[in-house]
This record gives structure tokens, sequence and C-alpha cells, in this order.
């Protein structure tokens, strides 16, 4: 499926880059969050991290972990901000696998937040119950 990323990927639509391998780009966003909002992008058009192959998702992984260090250094950021917004209704624009590394700074006034909920009575049992994982495929 043909996304804005792709487009990037093929150099059709212009990007301030920051890094390129075979499996990933890091471009900057252009609707950053705060200067040096970087995305990590897997060259294959994967929609959501459940269909993204282990090996890539750790490669993607190293590689927001060096972004994340070059935003502190560089940028003096105090933390980051990681994000995958995996799927429509989690607030993911385009259908195309990729890692928002966000710089943020003490007393920035952003949020990113969440309303949290309570468990009814039994509940969370019930649910860890439900989501508990066998084994773990690597």
């Amino acid at each position: 499926m043909e996304t804005i990323f792709t487009k990037i990927i093929k150099k059709e639509i212009p990007s301030v880059q920051l890094y390129e391998d075979d499996q990933a780009i890091v471009i900057l966003d252009i609707a950053p969050v705060s200067a040096g909002h970087a995305l990590i992008i897997s060259k294959e058009p994967y929609p959501t991290i459940d269909q993204c192959p282990n090996d890539l998702l750790a490669h993607l992984m190293a590689i927001v972990k060096q972004v994340d260090i070059k935003l502190k250094e560089k940028l003096k950021a105090d933390a980051t901000n990681i994000v995958i917004n995996n799927g429509k209704a989690a607030g993911q624009e385009v259908p195309h696998l990729h890692i928002h590394v966000i710089p943020r700074y003490t007393d920035d006034k952003k949020n990113l937040t969440f309303a949290k909920e309570s468990y009814k009575d039994g509940e969370i049992q019930r649910v860890g119950k439900l989501l508990q994982l066998e084994t773990i495929v690597e």
C-alpha cells in the first residue's frame, strides 16, 4: 500500500533525513511536537507492530535508542517520549509502522496524558488471566 512514507522512502517527497540503512529511515516530523521530533520508519510498509517481524522491530528499537541519545546530547532534551500509535483507534494517521521520538524538556507544558480508569471488583484478575503469555516468540 502506497503511503506518504513509501513516497518519502522512494525520495518522491522531500524530507530532512537523519539516517538511512537497508531496513529503515529516520526523518524529522514536519509537524513536530517540539524541534527535533523524529520518526523512525520501517522501509517495508508493515501497517502495525504485530505485523512487523521481530528482528526488524529490534532493529528499529536500536535506532530509536540512538536517536534518543542524540536528542539528549545535541538538543539538551531532558527526556523523550517514544510513541507508537498502533492502529487507527490509537491515533495512527499513516498505516505504515513508525516510531516517534519526541524531545521533552522540564516544564515544557506539553502533555501526553490519558484519562485513567479503574477496574471493577475482580476484573483485574479476570483480565490478567485472559492475557497471560505462554511463551515469547523470538
